[in-house]
């Protein structure tokens, strides 16, 4: 077991942290899966409304991979296939039964399976696509093996939820997943130093402690740290509650979507864990817990990383917290950030409040001032513990400039490598949207 001391970071304590309790939400009695949450992929419905399916039946397929499919999380009947600009699909809706009923996979023995056996298993499920890959930051492809599989056992993001406490009741899970994991190829994982016994203790799995501030629980930065990613190379990357949905279906044979997710923020009544599905609607998590009239901003998500959404929309595959935070555009102060704020956080010092140590602040939504041309200041390097020149390949980025890009390690990161350089940015740049963007390109260039 290897220990990183990282420096470089910046932790953000916001109010309104979940505490360890969990609850049940309401069953929905309308599940959504919904497409843009899988990045990368062209969905392809294959069902229709009217159609019934079992919990594992495809709902789409990536149309680049037909083999590559995504679970409905429910039985029972597809009422709506959300459709938007140019039949883009948006959404599939499913009514779900009373009782349940799922699609049977077989129950699996890891240790008699090859490569091409767990392979054909997770597209069989409709779990592969909860698979990542950097390059690009997105679902992976099925025809391509990995050097290494990464991941992340912790998360240190504001108002991220516990995963020692979200593993509770599935620790065997997770072991099998990563096991099964293990038999494509060299596995990863990154705990903290917090993370509890059983973890240290996971096998199949070569065990790395990442201390320091946030972003240490990011994948990319174990990426770059451990294996980085040079051209023609690929890694995968997998969430630590995807590993649990693997185990699951090697355990049982059954695609069984449930988790442990927190309901977090400054407008939450009481923060606390909800156990929900993926897909179930976040109006049955808020209920009773947001003021509905407030103006509030819902999120999928963190503050920093997160998707701005509705209390209709729906968990997504990879959400591990919903958050509610203040929109903050009804605001006015009084001359704005001249004034010394003995209550508002600045990662520069601007504010007194860097003197009254370690607290926790009720941050808005607000980005408080306009976009304006790069500042080569250094304050991205700042937080971001990456061996790479931060400020230099986002202004490659910006201007298309492919060869630079590929020399400044574009291959290994991830747009939420670049958020806590996001939030502390003087230029106010969408740094995230930025690198998403040159993603995508690179990737149409190299296809």
């Amino acid at each position: 077991m290897a220990i990183f001391k990282l420096h470089k970071g910046l932790d953000i304590r916001l109010n309104g942290v979940a505490t360890k309790e969990k609850r049940s939400a309401s069953e929905s009695e309308v599940i959504g899966l919904v497409p843009d949450d899988f990045t990368g992929v062209m969905p392809k419905v294959v069902v229709r409304e009217g159609d019934n399916v079992k919990a594992g039946d495809f709902l789409f397929v990536d149309k680049r991979y037909p083999e590559v499919g995504f679970a409905s999380p429910v039985s029972g009947e597809v009422i709506s296939v959300l459709r938007g600009e140019r039949r883009k699909l948006l959404c599939v809706k499913v009514k779900a039964d009373s009782k349940q009923v799922y699609k049977d996979f077989g129950v699996k023995t890891v240790s008699k399976m090859s490569v091409q056996d767990v392979k054909n298993l997770l597209l069989e499920a409709g779990l592969f696509g909860y698979v990542k890959q950097l390059p690009y930051a997105v679902s992976a492809e099925p025809g391509i093996t990995p050097k290494a599989i990464f991941v992340s056992a912790f998360r240190d993001m504001p108002l991220s939820a516990d995963f020692n406490f979200q593993l509770e009741g599935n620790e065997d899970e997770f072991q099998t997943g990563l096991s099964a994991l293990s038999r494509i190829a060299k596995t990863y994982l990154g705990i903290s130093p917090s993370s509890n016994d059983r973890l240290s203790k996971m096998k199949d799995v070569e065990i790395n402690v990442f201390d320091g501030p946030c972003p240490a629980a990011n994948v990319g930065v174990h990426v770059n740290h451990l294996a980085p990613v040079n051209k023609g190379e690929v890694v995968w990357t997998v969430d630590p509650m995807a590993v649990i949905f693997i185990g699951r279906l090697f355990r049982t044979g059954k695609v069984d979507l449930r988790k442990t997710i927190a309901l977090a923020g400054s407008e939450v009544k009481s923060p606390c864990y909800y156990e929900v599905k993926v897909g179930q609607s976040l109006t049955d998590i808020l209920k009773g817990q947001v003021d509905q009239n407030a103006n509030n901003r819902i999120i999928n998500g963190n503050p920093l990383t997160g998707r701005k959404s509705a209390a209709d929309d729906f968990v997504g595959p990879f959400t591990s917290e919903v958050t509610v935070i203040p929109e903050g555009d009804d605001r006015d102060e009084l001359f704005g950030w001249i004034m010394p704020r003995l209550s508002e956080f600045s990662s520069n010092r601007s504010y007194f409040t860097w003197m009254q140590g370690k607290r926790s602040y009720t941050l808005d939504a607000r980005v408080k001032g306009g976009e304006r041309h790069m500042i080569m200041s250094g304050e991205y390097d700042k937080v971001l513990p990456m061996d790479i020149y931060s400020e230099y390949l986002i202004k490659a980025l910006i201007a298309g400039d492919i060869d630079k890009m590929e020399q400044l390690g574009i291959y290994e990161v991830a747009p939420e490598d670049f958020a806590v350089a996001e939030f502390v940015c003087s230029s106010k740049l969408e740094l995230q949207r930025i690198v998403r963007e040159g993603l995508d390109m690179l990737r149409k260039e190299n296809a």
